[in-house]
């Protein structure tokens, strides 16, 4: 345990500097006889977003978004990870059910990766769904490292039984790069991007996905943007929410657009009936004109891809939630968790804070929460800042249960929700899965400056 009396202020970035050092030899692993089922090597890449731009990074396996690994359900999957840059790795798999000293977040125990080392462990792959894995580090003001790299890549964990009413799948995901903070006096942060891409590319500069006129497209749409909500449409189509976050939704809809804060997936059906060229992009126009934009083309179609512009924003968890009132689980614990920001003096970033604390002095074990297995919690978030925040429970599926604008709702589970500016949410999960817990912002930034804490077990 770290001495809250140590001569260097106990900041996430001091907390990572001395994992790294504790947990640098422990990572190194020896050969084995079996080659791994699951192979990623973490090394310098240079992605060319467009002809004109070129964008100095790392990469999982020499590209970006780093391979699709499909896994069935429960079946135990050999990994090993080798890192190739000159900093210490960790891989966070994205809404698994993991032990903590193998989830991919150094805050719960997991090991670092040293420069040049690699590690192999086994894993038994749980929930079904859409996932994602993606690095868990710390960036500070370099905004080429940690998220902001790109680190990211999709999983799917595919079900004993899939009734498979789609004919195939695209995987699409949503980045931005290039950024430059832009700071206040009041020391509030916030990136501003450049180039904005889907699947490592900017729109006009990759090739197309080419489809089928009667073809049913399962389309899983991911978020890996470190900081930036976006909001897709795709012209002259509409989505068929199926999916959250990989968990089937409550009630099937039909909608125009998808809302994706930071981390959040869609996965959706959309019916080919509209043949012609395509865009499939950001709405706000001067997002997609850095970018983030993909052509869908028909097949025997030519010209110019078509973009028609949505007038209004429109989204809500609410419309995915089973029908009708929801009662109130009685058994379930409430735990109020308010959001904030503490200024700390001109020329200082803001602190963000949790019930008054940052990570790590709030995950402390005076301070931190301690769960009992298998019971439910309530999690009643109030957001006291003037920022959305997207955030992530790991390691668990939480059930949405109130939003801001209505009364009690179910059967939307998730493992990000983001809960807006002045605003309450109010998520239940039942304490399921032993070990430390990280619960955070999932703005890399935010994160970073402390808006994070870990549950514990008893």
């Amino acid at each position: 345990m770290l001495n809250s009396v140590s001569p260097h202020p106990l900041t996430r970035r001091r907390f990572t500097q001395l994992s790294g050092m504790a947990f640098g030899s422990f990572a190194l692993s020896g050969a084995a006889a079996a080659a791994p089922d699951v192979t990623l090597e973490i090394a310098p890449y240079t992605l060319e977003a467009s002809p004109k731009h070129h964008i100095r990074t790392v990469a999982y396996n020499g590209q970006i978004p780093g391979p699709l690994f499909r896994m069935h359900e429960g079946e135990t999957q050999s990994v090993e990870i080798r890192n190739l840059t000159k900093d210490s790795e960790v891989v966070h798999w994205h809404g698994l059910y993991l032990p903590p000293d193998i989830d991919g977040a150094m805050e719960e125990g997991t090991p670092m990766i040293a420069p040049g080392a690699s590690v192999r462990y086994t894993m038994i792959p749980k929930p079904a769904g859409f996932r994602w894995y993606h690095t868990h580090t710390f960036a500070g003001k370099n905004l080429t490292k940690a998220q902001y790299a790109g680190l990211h890549g999709f999983l799917l964990i595919e079900a004993r039984d899939n009734p498979a009413a789609y004919d195939r799948e695209v995987f699409l995901g949503l980045h931005d790069w290039n950024g430059q903070f832009l700071s206040s006096d009041d020391g509030y942060m916030n990136p501003l991007y450049d180039v904005a891409t889907i699947n490592g590319k900017m729109l006009g500069s990759g090739d197309p996905v080419k489809v089928k006129q009667g073809e049913r497209v399962m389309m899983h749409i991911l978020n890996s943007s470190p900081t930036e909500v976006h909001w897709i449409s795709f012209s002259g189509h509409s989505f068929k929410v199926v999916a959250l976050d990989g968990n089937p939704v409550a009630q099937v809809q039909t909608v125009s657009m998808l809302r994706l804060a930071p981390a959040e997936r869609v996965s959706a059906i959309v019916e080919m009936n509209n043949p012609g060229v395509w865009v499939l992009g950001e709405v706000r126009k001067h997002v997609q004109a850095s970018g983030m934009g993909v052509v869908i083309e028909y097949a025997n179609s030519s010209g110019k891809p078509v973009w028609t512009q949505p007038e209004d924003l429109v989204w809500n968890y609410r419309q995915f939630a089973e029908a009708g009132d929801a009662a109130q689980h009685q058994d379930a614990k409430k735990i109020e968790l308010v959001f904030d920001s503490k200024f700390q003096g001109h020329g200082n970033e803001e602190l963000w804070r949790i019930n008054g604390l940052g990570y790590p002095q709030n995950s402390t074990p005076e301070h931190s929460l301690l769960l009992q297995a298998g019971q439910r919690y309530r999690l009643i978030m109030k957001n006291k800042s003037m920022d959305d925040h997207p955030i992530h429970l790991h390691r668990h599926t939480f059930e949405i249960r109130r939003l801001e604008d209505g009364g009690e709702i179910a059967g939307v589970r998730k493992d990000v929700v983001l809960v807006h500016a002045g605003g309450t949410v109010e998520v239940e999960f039942v304490a399921d899965n032993p070990g430390k817990t990280l619960f955070h912002c999932h703005q890399q930034d935010h994160m970073d400056r402390a808006f994070m804490m870990v549950f514990n077990y008893a």
